[in-house]
């Protein structure tokens, strides 16, 4: 099984933004996950998460180390900060929705 897609997704709440991240795989199962979001950091997240999802494609979604240590770990991810850190949060959370639904397993 490989990750085909990574797209972010953004709710409004009215009194703040949902921000969200869906990882689809070649075999149909897909993951959600939520970043914590504050004011105005909805359309950071969505830039971060285009800017890196190319880190994610093609690989495991049941290696969530592997895929972690990818995005924190990229040359000058530092640099990056929250912004990185909280679009790594989502996407291995939403790697947990996908090992669960493919583990037939609550997560």
């Amino acid at each position: 099984m490989n990750i085909t897609a990574v797209k972010p997704f953004v709710v409004d709440a009215d009194w703040r933004n949902w921000f969200f991240v869906k990882v689809e795989t070649d075999e149909g199962i897909h993951g959600i996950g939520e970043a914590l979001s504050g004011e105005g950091l909805t359309a950071a997240l969505e830039a971060t998460t285009e800017a890196h999802k190319h880190y994610v494609i093609g690989e495991d979604p049941l290696n969530r180390k592997a895929i972690s240590r990818k995005l924190r770990r990229y040359p000058f991810a530092w640099r990056g900060g929250k912004l990185i850190n909280a679009v790594a949060a989502a996407i291995d959370i939403a790697l947990w929705d996908i090992a669960g639904k493919y583990y037939d397993e609550p997560v």
